[in-house]
């Protein structure tokens, strides 16, 4: 899997699209994640997992009552602190799909959040393919259309900004920690400046008879 770095370094494609669109991810508008992950567990967990985070740790992070998890987000296990992985038999999504879904925990580290913002937007009719769908981002996706009903009732402007939530969900989803870590990122960086003060005025003062 590629690093965030290596895929910055190698520049981001999205496909047929000249750039990809700028995803609106803001890790601390918790009502757009609790959407995103309402609409990742109702439309892609039905054929995707997302193994590496827990349902305990996405109420705790996302400040979702546990017990609101437990009925309306658990489907697949009957324990809050298990992972989000409903264990699909994945020769059975082969014959399917032609490809087993993949796993998508890292998809937002693996291609980038611009990237599957844009191609969550960019879904078309294409009565050529099995599902009735193509996709400009990602041509001849075995993938079908799962948010095309959402599309519909929502309309352009609302289904925008549904993607918006999921992809910002997906994004947290990746890194977990990325929030906590950046404030305590700045702690550091604050105790750093303030010790940087005794430590050049002791320096200072081992010095000063030194010519």
């Amino acid at each position: 899997m590629l690093s965030p770095a290596l895929v910055q370094a190698a520049g981001v494609t999205c496909g047929d699209i000249p750039h990809c669109h700028k995803a609106p991810v803001d890790l601390h508008n918790k009502e757009s994640l609790q959407n995103g992950a309402k609409l990742f567990i109702s439309y892609c967990m039905g054929c995707h997992s997302a193994k590496y985070l827990r349902y305990e740790r996405m109420a705790q992070d996302l400040d979702i009552d546990p017990k609101l998890v437990a009925e309306y987000m658990m489907f697949t296990t009957d324990k809050v602190g298990d992972a989000m992985d409903p264990k699909f038999n994945q020769k059975d999504q082969a014959k399917w799909f032609g490809n087993a879904p993949p796993d998508l925990s890292l998809e937002t580290r693996l291609r980038s959040p611009d990237w599957v913002y844009t191609y969550l937007l960019n879904f078309y009719p294409d009565a050529k393919r099995p599902w009735g769908v193509n996709n400009r981002v990602f041509k001849d996706v075995a993938m079908p259309h799962v948010l095309g009903d959402l599309e519909e009732e929502l309309g352009p402007e609302g289904y925008e900004e549904a993607v918006g939530d999921l992809t910002n969900f997906m994004t947290y989803m990746a890194e977990p920690i990325r929030t906590e870590r950046e404030r305590l990122g700045i702690f550091v960086l604050l105790f750093l400046a303030l010790l940087f003060v005794p430590v050049y005025l002791l320096n200072k003062e081992y010095w000063k008879d030194v010519k």
